[in-house]
This record gives structure tokens, sequence and C-alpha cells, in this order.
């Protein structure tokens, strides 16, 4: 018998036996009914092969006709973590950098001249991490040049023009 039985006939304790085999759970645990596996399909179903569709990717793996190539993907990224990585970088480093002043008792900078300047250079981070993929090249064949000014001014004339005709879109469906 165990000692919820006991228990609830009115019984003594139970013994050490019976303490230690038994739940020292006031309740017993709800046991919820685990559902039946169905039985699986004995043959696949053939998927059916489509042909590229433009913003959807093809079953066969195919890039889509708007998608980014491989290469401009690896310049953009790479462009972006130089120009966001390095002003970042920087805003750590004058946390360290102040810290490592102050307790070297070479000079105490002013608590919000530290705070301004790592805020510029988080600042500048975030900026790079813009300015990165718009400066890459968006043409397979050509790099481009190291800091990419021209290549900027193209694909920022490029997604401003995006902007302005999805703007138009957007007014010409709500009237």
């Amino acid at each position: 018998m165990t000692a919820k039985k006991k228990k609830a006939q009115g019984d003594a304790a139970p013994t050490s036996k019976e303490a230690a085999t038994s739940h020292a759970l006031p309740f017993e645990p709800v046991r919820q009914k685990q559902p039946k596996p169905t039985a699986a399909p004995t043959s696949p179903t053939p998927v059916r092969q489509s042909t590229v569709t433009k913003g959807k990717q093809s079953l066969q793996g195919m890039p889509s006709a708007s998608s980014i190539p491989e290469v401009i993907n690896r310049r953009m990224v790479s462009r972006a973590v130089f120009f966001c990585g390095i002003p970042t970088a920087c805003a750590i480093l004058t946390f360290v950098g102040s810290y490592f002043a102050i307790a070297n008792d070479l000079f105490k900078p002013p608590n919000a001249a530290v705070l301004l300047v790592s805020l510029g250079f988080f600042g500048l981070g975030v900026l790079g991490l813009s300015y990165g993929p718009l400066s890459a090249c968006w043409d397979e064949e050509r790099v481009g040049n190291a800091l990419g000014f021209d290549e900027f001014k193209l694909n920022f004339g490029r997604l401003r023009d995006s902007w302005r005709a999805a703007q138009a879109t957007k007014d010409a469906s709500s009237d």
C-alpha cells in the first residue's frame, strides 16, 4: 500500500522503506496521453520542378533574378565589417585607454569627454554599417576603388530612385 493511500485511510505515517519508494509530492502528476504516430506514406509524393520565378528560388537551388550574387554579397559584408569594425574598436579602446590612464595616474580625462568620444566612434560605426554595402561595387566584374565614393553615389542614387518609385506606387494605390 502506498503512503498516499495510507494517509487517505487515516493510518500512521509511512515507514522509511515506504517513504523511499513513494513520491515526495503531495499529489500525483497528471500524465498526458501521447498522440499515436501516424503511418508515413509508403511512397513520397513526386516534387514538381518549377522554373525560376521572380522573387523566389526554384526547387533546383538556382538563384532567382532578385537575389544578390555571392561575389557582391561578400564584397558588401567585408566593406561593412571594415567600415563598422574600425570605429567600433576605437570606441571600445576609448574606454580601455581612459581606464589605463586613470589607473596609472597619467591623467584623469573628464567623464563627459570619454563618453562623447566613445559615442562619436559608435556613431561612426553605425554609419559605416550602412556605408559599407552602399560603397561596394554592385557589378560582378568590377571591384571598385578602396573607399568607394563613386560607387556610393551611384548606389545611393539607385536606392533613392527605388524609394521614390515605391512612394509613387503607394500614393497611386491609395488614390
